[in-house]
């Protein structure tokens, strides 16, 4: 049986509360659940020790029987010290995709072809005016 350790939404409409349980994968995510391991109030503020309330014992319990967290619950256990979470990084994330790109590079060539239009007829006007 494949085990995750994730959250189970709970509260009212707009007002979210959460348990952290360990589950079957295949299970709902408000589902039956095997055991609940802690709490998690988003409303709280980020400084508040009742923001998160979790059993550390437990959880290292079922990491070691092979229970696999859910991203939001594993920063829980990293700040908890149960487990260490691989620090992620996506340079590629701020970089525009092919389309973006495509249309950016047709936007200035269409700038720079009529700023050459703009500039031309000038020119020519300056040589004749010149002839004169």
């Amino acid at each position: 049986m494949a085990l995750s350790i994730r959250l189970s939404r709970g509260g009212s409409k707009k007002r979210p509360y959460y348990r952290i349980v360990v589950a079957d994968a295949r299970s709902p995510r408000d589902g039956k659940f095997i055991e609940k391991i802690g709490n998690y109030n988003p409303l709280l503020g980020k400084d508040d020790e009742k923001r998160v309330i979790l059993d550390a014992e437990r959880a290292k319990h079922w990491i070691g029987v092979g229970a696999q967290p859910t991203d939001r619950v594993a920063r829980f256990l990293d700040k908890a010290g149960v487990k260490e979470r691989a620090a992620r990084n996506n340079p590629t994330k701020g970089k525009p995709g092919e389309k973006a790109t495509e249309r950016a590079e047709e936007r200035a060539e269409k700038l720079k072809a009529a700023e050459e239009a703009a500039n031309a007829p000038a020119e020519t006007t300056e040589a004749e005016t010149a002839e004169a």
